[in-house]
Parts: structure tokens; sequence; C-alpha cells
């Protein structure tokens, strides 16, 4: 008689859960990044810090083409949950796109913008907290 391991699936996320918890909302979006293999993914928590936004999501593309389609993934994931951008920048240059969800702001950087604008280290004071698949 062998034993029968079950997987735990993860419940659906909804759109009423993200609304409830930003940090919800920040992890949809990371993960979002991660399906599009972007590099380097952390999660800055600014509540305190921040008047507008209680997350940051950062992470790294290794091309303009790899940022766009990660700012892609991005909304597509939260469009299926009825979630809209509030704002966006930088898609057509990108080596620097922002993607702005009011709780939570995704930033899409190439590794050198990143490096130039470094908002880890403009932000030091936010907690920096890697993203794990």
């Amino acid at each position: 008689m062998g034993i029968e391991l079950k997987v735990a699936e993860k419940p659906e996320i909804t759109k009423e859960m993200v609304e409830q918890d930003t940090r919800k909302l920040a992890e949809v979006i990371a993960a979002a990044c991660a399906d599009k293999k972007a590099r380097d993914i952390v999660f800055m928590n600014m509540d305190g810090l921040s008047p507008s936004t209680d997350w940051f999501v950062v992470c790294s593309a290794r091309s303009t083409t790899q940022a766009r389609s990660i700012a892609d993934s991005v909304e597509d994931k939260l469009d299926e949950l009825g979630i809209p951008f509030y704002h966006k920048e930088g898609y057509q240059d990108a080596t620097w796109v922002l993607l702005d969800y009011g709780d939570a702001v995704c930033h899409i950087f190439l590794d050198e913008s990143r490096e130039y604008y470094a908002l880890e280290s403009l932000w030091s004071e936010a907690e920096l907290i890697p993203y794990e698949e």
C-alpha cells in the first residue's frame, strides 16, 4: 500500500481578495512579472513612508521587449481581476516602466536604469522582501 500525497491547490485569487489585502495585490503583480521571467523581483513595504502607496514591486528585464512583455503580463492579470491601473509611464521607451495600481506600484527596469535610479537606496527605510515563487 503506497502513501498518497495530495498537493494543496492555491485558492483562486479574486478581486475582493486583492482589494482587501494590499500585500495580495503586490503578490499578484510579482507573480505576473515572474511569469515573463523578470529578474530580481523585490517587494518594498512603503506603508508609513509614502502617502500614496503601500507597496512597490521592483523587477529587472534584460531588454525593452521583455520589459514591455512584463508590463503587458501585469496589466493582463489585473485586468482579468477587474483591477485597472491608474497610471502608466515609460512603456514606449521601456527602460523604466511604471504601472500605478494605487495601493501597489510596479517598477520594471532595465538593469542599467535600475542601477541608475536605485529605488532600493532612495527608499532605504523601506523593508525589502525578496519575491519567492
